[in-house]
């Protein structure tokens, strides 16, 4: 499903489906992950009240990635709305200007112009195992909680290198299922080199690991890569 009007206000809705990037496409090739979508937003200045959106395909191991929303409009914000999903759950525009392997980008925004967004997400719910949340918008989170049900990593940001902001998270809780293991998951690790990601006054469970960031199958680049976690009194 897409949404494409803009200066709309949709109130307690529930978007529900189960595509799969391993689950083959009609075009005889697999979906990946940007056609697994189950809704697809890409007005500007939409807001969600009491809405749910979640993509039911599986653990991240079975299924591979399966996107519940995918945001690529400006200034659209959320309140009191449960996103969820497993690997990939929400997926917040532009993508990277280049793919790293073919067909990465396979979808309905693969050759679009890669704009700037800002998106607000305040006392939501979102769950997912690995790179739930990830992107190149400028996104602020308030009160939410991000719940892990697998191992893997919470954030995973794609900011452009000319864009100050990435994503931030002001006293939210980083929670995880009962059968996560105690330090299994990272806040965050960068899809990009330019990634940002500030954490403030958060409250981290039992399955983050204390260092809280990681690199991508590398040392992490901190010469470029922003990552921080302040207290309320940093």
């Amino acid at each position: 499903m897409v949404i494409s009007d803009s200066d709309i206000t949709i109130e307690g809705k529930t978007y529900t489906g189960n595509i799969s990037a391993l689950a083959m496409n009609e075009d005889g090739r697999p979906n990946h992950t940007f056609r697994t979508a189950t809704l697809l937003v890409d007005g500007d200045r939409v807001n969600f009240k009491n809405c749910t959106f979640e993509n039911t395909a599986g653990s991240g191991k079975e299924a591979g990635q399966a996107i519940a929303l995918y945001l690529d409009g400006d200034d659209i914000r959320f309140y009191n709305c449960r996103i969820l999903g497993h690997q990939d759950t929400l997926f917040l525009a532009p993508l990277p200007e280049k793919e790293r392997q073919k067909d990465g980008f396979l979808g309905p925004k693969q050759f679009a112009p890669r704009k700037d967004h800002t998106m607000y997400f305040e006392k939501c719910y979102i769950e997912g195992g690995v790179d739930f949340i990830f992107g190149g918008a400028t996104a602020y989170f308030e009160d939410c909680e991000f719940k892990s049900v697998e191992p893997g990593y919470v954030f995973a940001p794609n900011t452009p290198e000319h864009v100050k902001t990435g994503f931030v998270a002001k006293n939210c809780r980083f929670t995880c299922s009962q059968d996560v293991p105690d330090e299994s998951c990272y806040a965050a690790r960068p899809w990009r080199d330019y990634a940002k990601v500030k954490l403030i006054n958060c409250d981290f469970g039992r399955h983050i690991k204390k260092e809280l960031f990681c690199g991508w199958g590398r040392p992490l680049p901190a010469e470029t890569v922003e990552f921080v976690s302040l207290t309320s009194n940093s």
